[in-house]
């Protein structure tokens, strides 16, 4: 089973896309496919998902004849450009258009005015086919297909009707403003898609490769593992990878979103996305363009945009039964009171102005744009959501659980204390750790490994090496079977600790070698500048803040009191971490669990919001629905400030465009609204719709 992205040339309508995609789902063999209209994206989840492309061009021509389906070439992703040279075609093809109607219009009311009767017939007959002359062409071709009820059909029928009942003017003039409005609501679409792609998609076009003592530019995408690349200052870092010579400082704000820059010099290093602010550099690649920091921020966000919150399904589904009760009402408006009064005229005209606003365009394209922009604003700070839905369960939670190591403390650990209990030498107990701990990631490992080659030693290289999941390792050694690791696990090995550790306040690494209790490692760390200030804005939300640790007692205690978390769960396994997150969901409801190593991922998955740390291990990362790039506790409060503000803009769009619809309908029963307030309860509530959608974007 493999995943395709298609683009999806020339869609215009969300609606059409939503049937699209039901179609396209329908097909057998096809898993799964989603349609993002804010990227005119189509991803398919099939076994070969190309055996499918033309059955799958068929569908999209049917639902809208001018869209075309093509795979994605990341070399050309033009769904990640400002400037399409086939929409800017179109929008000027369109306004001429808009214009010379505008005119006509005008001179045939002047016409009416003049009582010039057939004149005025016959100049609003050539302003009605000049602006709705593509809208019939359409409304046939899909009619042809099959698809009726669409919104140029509807539409059609609309003002054709109205040209019926001798309401020229008005006809022509709902067409007029039913072409300004789609016109202003592409191009709000259109930059909203833009603004969203250019904060995220930083992926270079060209990069200078050292040839010798001259730099020639290549296309990114040509650059290899190992390449030397010239960053000059004010460049952007184009791919990941290692200074090689040179000092400067560089902007790291576009990936992680902190604003003081960063110095670096030969050995750091760097990551695509972030800017040379100074002094120019030689750089190694260590990573293609497709796997680069760049490429992965790109991807999640548009592997996001197509993860779709229960509230966007809903409004698809809602939309499928919106349009057929619209319309029943129509016509019912149409006949039944018109057999009651013998008032045709007026009420073939109060149903036609429903028939106007029966199309759902408004919500099933705000909707999914809001959630869109929201994950674009949390990439713009560092915060990668993995989904809609990841959204939608982070502004309903209850508590925010989370590890101590690297997550409320920096994981930069160092060896404080070496205590020997038996023949072994502090160094020579060091050496000995360290060979063990040499291939772990976890930071406590990390730090005994760092102590023991900054005395320059040698190490053993670890046999029928072994990792317990938060307890620690063993391997064997020249001085034999040897255990580093918690209290817990030297005792289930038969090695009796003469030290208890719940007397520590930092953290405790016990050594067994040969069966026999050897020493341990006092290694403390430090908390977070900014974890204090992040729990105190979690408790200003009224959320509650938890920790889950393997640590110690005491340490864990010394910690959360001093940063305000309400409460603390120490000595866990990651199994039992799992457990208690169960227990705190019964308590507090939804939770997010914050963690960074690999012992924290099934906590991460196990949670109903999962997030990790940027800095930590790739599996964490991987099981987690949001990364902090920046591995601040501040980005905790941020992300669901970001969700709450995301979640509100769309349950308020929603509101606002069926209450306006709703509003209208009630008016025109009344005898108040005509067909110029339904235009407007079509697209103007979708523009409208759509400027709200990007709030979250510039949200301080």
């Amino acid at each position: 089973m493999s995943t395709k992205i298609y683009m999806l040339e020339n869609l215009g309508c969300a609606h059409c896309a939503a049937k699209m995609e039901e179609k396209i789902g329908e097909l057998s063999g096809i898993t799964e496919a989603t349609i993002t209209f804010a990227t005119k994206q189509l991803r398919v989840t099939a076994d070969e998902p190309d055996t499918y492309l033309e059955e799958i061009r068929k569908i999209c021509s049917s639902i809208e004849s001018q869209v075309k389906v093509e795979p994605r070439d990341i070399k050309v992703r033009e769904a990640a450009k400002a400037d399409n040279p086939k929409e800017t075609k179109k929008e000027l093809g369109d306004l001429p258009v808009i214009i010379a109607g505008a005119i006509l219009f005008l001179i045939g009311n002047v016409l009416n005015h003049l009582h010039m009767d057939m004149a005025g017939l016959f100049v609003f007959v050539a302003a009605y086919l000049i602006l709705g002359g593509k809208i019939l062409l359409e409304a046939g071709r899909n009619i042809s297909h099959g698809q009726i009820f669409d919104e140029n059909f509807l539409m059609c029928i609309a003002t054709i009707g109205a040209f019926v009942i001798r309401e020229y003017p008005e006809a022509v003039g709902v067409m007029l403003f039913y072409r300004i409005g789609e016109y202003f609501e592409e191009k709000a679409v259109e930059r909203s898609r833009s603004q969203i792609m250019e904060a995220v998609d930083l992926r270079p076009e060209t990069v200078h490769l050292m040839m010798g003592e001259e730099s020639v530019e290549i296309a990114a995408e040509e650059a290899k593992v190992g390449d030397i690349l010239l960053i000059r200052p004010g460049d952007r870092i184009p791919l990941d990878g290692v200074v090689i010579s040179g000092e400067s400082r560089i902007d790291t704000s576009p990936i992680t979103g902190e604003p003081v820059p960063v110095a670096v010099r030969n050995g750091s290093k760097v990551t695509s996305g972030c800017v040379n602010t100074s002094g120019q550099l030689l750089m190694r690649v260590e990573k293609a363009l497709s796997e680069s920091m760049v490429t992965r921020i790109l991807d999640s966000v548009e592997n996001a945009a197509a993860s779709k919150p229960k509230l966007d399904r809903f409004i698809t589904r809602f939309a499928k039964i919106y349009t057929p009760i619209v319309i029943c009402l129509a016509v019912a408006t149409a006949i039944l009171p018109s057999i009651a009064t013998g008032d045709w005229n007026y009420w073939i005209y109060t149903a036609l102005t429903f028939l106007v606003m029966s199309c759902p365009c408004a919500l099933v394209l705000s909707v999914p744009l809001a959630f869109f922009s929201g994950i674009g604003a949390g990439s713009k700070k560092g915060i990668l959501f993995k989904g809609g839905a990841s959204l939608e369960f982070l502004s309903k939670i209850g508590a925010v659980v989370m590890d101590k190591t690297g997550t409320v403390t920096k994981g930069n650990f160092q060896v404080q204390e070496i205590i020997t209990t038996w023949k072994y030498s502090a160094d020579e107990l060091l050496r000995i750790c360290a060979s063990c701990e040499q291939r772990s990631t976890h930071p406590i490992a990390e730090s005994i490994v760092k102590a023991a080659h900054e005395k320059d030693f040698t190490l053993d290289r670890p046999v029928m090496l072994k990792e317990f999941a938060g307890r620690g390792v063993s391997a064997f050694l020249p001085q034999g079977k040897v255990y580093c690791g918690n209290q817990k696990l030297l005792e289930e090995n038969g090695i009796y600790v003469s030290v208890k550790e719940e007397k520590f306040s930092g953290s405790v690494v016990f050594v067994g070698i040969d069966g026999r209790f050897a020493g341990y490692f006092v290694i403390s760390d430090t908390i977070k500048n900014d974890a204090k200030s992040a729990m105190k804005h979690l408790k200003e939300m009224g959320l509650g803040t938890v920790m889950l640790t393997g640590d110690e007692k005491v340490s864990a205690e010394t910690v959360a009191k001093e940063v305000g978390i309400d409460k603390v769960y120490a000595k866990l396994l990651p199994q039992e971490k799992l457990e208690t997150l169960q227990k705190l969901r019964a308590e507090y409801g939804t939770v997010m669990f914050v963690g960074d190593g690999i012992n924290d991922a099934p906590v991460l998955a196990g949670a109903d919001v999962g997030a990790a740390m940027g800095s930590g291990a790739d599996a964490a990362i991987e099981a987690a629905d949001a990364v902090f790039m920046t591995s601040s506790v501040e980005s905790i409060p941020e992300a669901i400030r970001i969700a709450k503000d995301t979640n509100r803009i769309a349950v308020q769009n929603v509101v606002f465009a069926l209450a306006v619809k709703v509003f209208v309908m009630i008016l025109g029963l009344l005898g108040h609204a005509n067909m110029w307030m339904a235009v407007f309860a079509d697209t103007g509530v979708a523009m409208i719709c759509v400027m709200n959608s990007i709030r979250v974007l510039y949200k301080k």
